[in-house]
Parts: structure tokens; sequence; C-alpha cells
């Protein structure tokens, strides 16, 4: 896949229909799943101190930072110093947290930057800017990604899943500028399908 290709803009009709349709999933999904995001809620405050939903900082489109929301998986305070890549800090991982993980259920209160119009449904992942700075030098085009709001799933996470290095993350980003490239409605539906396959198969980290 060629990385040198100029990114071709889309009509004023494919991003409203991207944005009402990014509104009417994430509404639907989290009122479907509220029982069992209430349950998870419970297991993961008795599984150990810390927040239920914790935030951390990721940059979105235009390169404005907004926070993120996902479920906590890890340990308390986990994550100090240097950011970690996701698989690098396994052993700190609740019990919880790797179930939810596998099955990627930990992604789910993305959606509720969906509502917030922090993201999209489909996009290319966010990254935090201790990484994205790093894979500019090696990559500027990384920068097309950010005219599109990120996602909750990509071509990037479905095709090649998630990257425990910055060499991964590099490997990972030309599907991430294909999709840039070919993004569609249809595009978008079926990297949905594929990432509930994934989902259903707990093909997480």
């Amino acid at each position: 896949m060629e990385m040198n290709n100029a990114i071709p803009k889309k009509s004023h009709l494919y991003d409203w229909l991207k944005q009402a349709f990014d509104l009417f999933f994430a509404a639907a999904t989290l009122i479907v799943l509220s029982p069992l995001l209430a349950l998870l809620s419970l297991l993961i405050r008795i599984s150990g101190k810390g927040p239920v939903i914790y935030t951390q900082d990721r940059i979105g489109r235009n390169g404005k930072p907004f926070s993120i929301y996902k479920f906590r998986s890890m340990v308390y305070d986990a994550e100090k110093g240097t950011p970690l890549l996701a698989g690098t800090n396994g052993e700190k991982v609740t019990r919880i947290g790797g179930f939810i993980r596998k099955y990627r259920i930990d992604e789910i209160p993305n959606l509720i930057n969906v509502l917030k119009g922090d993201m999209s449904v489909v996009g290319p992942r966010p990254e935090r800017k201790f990484f994205i700075d790093q894979i500019i030098v090696k990559v500027p085009e990384y920068k097309d990604l950010q005219a599109v709001k990120p996602g909750v799933t990509s071509w990037g996470q479905v095709m090649f899943g998630y990257a425990s290095t910055l060499d991964e993350m590099l490997e990972r980003l030309h599907y991430d500028l294909y999709y840039m490239k070919h993004r569609s409605l249809w595009f978008d539906f079926k990297i949905i399908i594929l990432t509930v396959g994934t989902v259903l198969r707990g093909k997480g980290i």
C-alpha cells in the first residue's frame, strides 16, 4: 500500500450521514447493553482500587486532544512514567480486566466519546501524543489520519490488531492510510461487521 497518495475529500452528504449513523449507533448500543454495563461496572468496582471508567489523553481530529473513556482493566495507578502500549503491561491487568480486554469490552465507553463528538464509530484509532511524535518522525503521512475523527474501531484494528511496539504501530498505519483513501459508508459497515466477528471470537490483546 502506498503512503504518498493524496487523501481524497468526501462530500458533505457523506459527513452528515456518517455523523447521523454514529449518534444512532452509539446511543442504541449503550441502551441495549446497559444491563451488561451495569454488571461490569460492579465487577470492576470490586476488583480493586480505582475508578470503574478511567480517562486518558488522546489526539483527535485536527490534532485536538481529548479524554477517551475506557473501562479500567489494570490495577490502580499501574502506568507511571513512560506511557506503555497495549500488550506490554499484562502483569498489571486485573482478572476482570483480562476478560474485558479479550473481548474488547473495555472500549465500549468510547461510545460516550462518539456521543460527545470526539470520535466516530469507525476511523483510525486515536493515539497518545508521546507515540504520535515518534511515528511522525518516521512517517509524516500519519498526520493525514487527523483529517477525520478517530474511531472506536478501525481497518487497522480488524486487519492487524493491537500494536505492542512502535514498529507494529507503523505496520498497522498502512491499513489506516488505506482506509483514509477508500473510506465510505459501505466500508464502515464492513469494518463494523468484521469487528463484531473479532469480538465474538475473543481476538483482543
